[in-house]
């Protein structure tokens, strides 16, 4: 009971100096603010992984709590990437000599600009999140496993922004 009551006071006492507990920042809830998350520039061979990162933080912004909207125009915030590289490493080996277990790589570039200012708040170069996958005689197999840790790590990487854009609105 003295435990529950000095915890009180405490919290209290933090709470009159002017310190809350909050789930995020006011510009980041705010529905008035407007982000241009275009699809990010792929100088990978996986043609779509550009666009599949754009989008997957744009689903991850508004999972982690962004109210606002997307669109170019009139955007108080551009996000800009670049996938640099997206590769898959042999792992491990099988008695054949040929490769069981690869590791997909994702690398990432990206900024973060004030429009209205057009200040850069954050960038980030060579972001990098990877993902196991399993490979089999059968090519099939192989891309389709290849396919999930790409979705993988390119939702791991949507939410390592967002988590970084929270912190910075």
């Amino acid at each position: 009971m003295k435990r529950a009551l000095i915890a009180l006071a405490l919290l209290s006492a933090v709470a009159g100096c002017g310190y809350r507990l909050e789930s995020g920042s006011a510009r980041f809830t705010d529905p008035s603010v407007r982000m241009d998350v275009p699809p990010f520039a792929n100088r990978s061979a996986t043609p779509d992984a550009g666009a599949v990162i754009a989008a997957g933080f744009r689903e991850e912004l508004r999972r982690s709590g962004f109210r606002g909207t997307f669109g170019d125009v009139g955007a108080n915030y551009l996000v800009e990437g670049t996938v640099r590289d997206l590769r898959s490493d042999i792992f491990s080996h099988g008695t054949d000599r040929f490769s069981i277990e690869n590791r997909l790589t994702l690398v990432v570039d990206v900024r973060v600009v004030e429009v209205v200012r057009g200040g850069v708040l954050w960038k980030g170069t060579g972001l990098t999140e990877t993902a196991s996958f399993y490979a089999g005689t059968d090519a099939q197999y192989t891309e389709a496993n290849r396919r999930a840790a790409f979705e993988e790590v390119a939702r791991r990487m949507a939410v390592r922004m967002s988590h970084i854009l929270r912190v910075l609105l």
